[in-house]
């Protein structure tokens, strides 16, 4: 199952003891498949070192490095179309246009901007994180 992660998905699944934990985990342990591009890169970098310094960027980074060398299941996506799925925060189109790219099953996000999506037409749908847990228990245990 290939999946896109919103930035807000990936600040808190950072914190082991936080709920969406296992979604992070679920990276780590290859039973998920991450779609990430060069735009999704940078805002991770952007938002991450706003909140916890350069040095909480740096360690997520190598865990990117961990999860791409050893279970190969981290793909880097470079789209050539922009989709323009979302018209309130076009921003948001960094994902859309990366998970519609990589064949994702899911973006998984807190943010109702990704709505439009599920109407769309695309295979790629918005799932809340909890939702995705609960509905994948046998890849977020």
């Amino acid at each position: 199952m290939i999946v896109c992660l919103d930035t807000n998905v990936v600040v808190q699944a950072r914190a082991t003891g936080h709920p969406y934990f296992p979604i992070l985990d679920a990276c780590v342990a290859g039973r998920l498949t991450w779609a990430v591009s060069t735009g999704i890169l940078l805002e991770y970098e952007e938002i991450i070192t706003s909140l916890s310094g350069g040095a909480a960027w740096r360690k997520f980074a190598r865990l990117l490095d961990f999860i791409e060398l050893t279970t190969h299941t981290l793909i880097r996506v470079n789209p050539h179309y922009q989709f323009r799925v979302i018209g309130s925060d076009p921003d948001d189109n960094t994902f859309t246009d990366c998970a519609i790219s990589a064949g994702a099953d899911f973006i998984i996000t807190q943010d109702n901007h990704f709505k439009p999506l599920a109407r769309a037409g695309y295979k790629t749908q918005p799932i809340h994180p909890a939702d995705f847990i609960a509905e994948h228990r046998y890849i977020c245990p």
